[in-house]
């Protein structure tokens, strides 16, 4: 998984300019801030983490972490099985 602590950055700024937080998608989703900062990171995947944070910043998941999802393919869909 590709670390992306540019965009990482860049979403925390987006956020701060729309009154919210990486900490506020935490609250609202009953899991630890530290979690929601790992997922923006690019250290772990959680859909529903990615999706909260899209819609917070009125994008996609697709939009914001391109590289996540290879082309073609929508958040909502499973990862191919290896």
């Amino acid at each position: 998984m590709a670390l992306s602590l540019r965009q990482h950055e860049r979403i925390k700024q987006q956020l701060r300019k729309r009154g919210t937080s990486l900490a506020e998608v935490a609250r609202e989703l009953s899991v630890a801030k530290t979690t929601v900062t790992s997922v923006s990171q690019g250290y772990r995947r959680s859909r529903r983490i990615e999706m909260a944070i899209a819609t917070k910043l009125g994008r996609t998941p697709q939009q914001l972490w391109p590289a996540r999802y290879p082309a073609g393919r929508e958040a909502t869909e499973a990862p191919p099985v290896s």
